[in-house]
């Protein structure tokens, strides 16, 4: 089966407010302060969604774990 790739927009949007969240909080773990870890967190938004979204483009193309669907029977 071959996914779409609005559902491949839709699970990187999703996939990196999770790892935005993330990286805001270990972030701000490690500085302690809100603003760097905003700002950390404002740039790896734009260059991850990027890259996830071609990471995804890329093994949707790789056949590794696919199985192909058999062809419906139909009967007449």
């Amino acid at each position: 089966m071959k996914e779409k790739r609005y559902r491949s927009i839709v699970k990187t949007i999703s996939w990196r407010v999770t790892g935005t969240i993330d990286t805001f909080l270990v972030s701000y773990l490690i500085t302690g302060k809100v603003g760097i870890a905003a700002s950390i967190s404002g740039v790896e938004v734009f260059t991850k969604l990027l890259l996830y979204y071609l990471h995804e483009r890329v093994w949707n193309r790789i056949k590794l774990g696919k199985e192909k669907m058999a062809d419906p029977e139909y009967q007449i």
